[in-house]
């Protein structure tokens, strides 16, 4: 219901690892509204709840193409039970690093496990996209950035080309 502010990297709660969440109440509820308004208002395919500064095993997520239908997921306390060998490569983007894309390789197929907004366990097999996206979101929970699967120098790399447009924006 509300657009929350989202955290730049290189902020300290990108990187702490989030609580499993034991109540489902309506605090919950309001919290998975506010992500997919922030997640649609920032025009992304996905959101995790440590990148709106709260330590909590949840985000949303929605891959649908533009032509179809809006389908927004609320994924609390995953877990994936099952990677592929096969990779898929996408060029990979996040809310909380704007500006720069890389290109990741990933499992293509996964089999997951998470709460809905209910609490009730739901499992699921996603591939392509789909699978990308819970991929960068569940990174999110444990405190990982799509960046931290770059090779090391290009890692480097991209952390001080985020850190001199950070450093410019308080400038200007």
């Amino acid at each position: 219901m509300t657009v929350k502010k989202i955290l730049l990297y290189p902020n300290p709660l990108l990187l702490q690892e989030s609580a499993k969440i034991e109540k489902f109440d309506e605090s919950l509820v309001r919290l998975s509204r506010d992500l997919i308004d922030t997640m649609y208002d920032a025009d992304g395919v996905g959101l995790a709840a440590p990148q709106i500064g709260i330590n909590k095993r949840i985000f949303v997520m929605d891959c649908s193409r533009e032509d179809e239908e809006k389908d927004c997921r609320i994924v609390i306390n995953p877990e994936i039970k099952y990677r592929s060998e096969e990779f898929g490569s996408y060029k990979e983007g996040c809310l909380s690093i704007p500006g720069i894309t890389e290109e990741i390789s990933r499992p293509k197929v996964i089999k997951v496990v998470y709460q809905g907004i209910d609490g009730v366990f739901q499992r699921n097999t996603y591939e392509d996209l789909w699978s990308t996206c819970f991929q960068h979101e569940f990174d999110h929970l444990n405190g990982k950035l799509f960046i931290d699967h770059l090779r090391p120098m290009k890692k480097i790399l991209v952390k001080n080309k985020m850190k001199k447009s950070l450093k410019k924006e308080k400038r200007e």
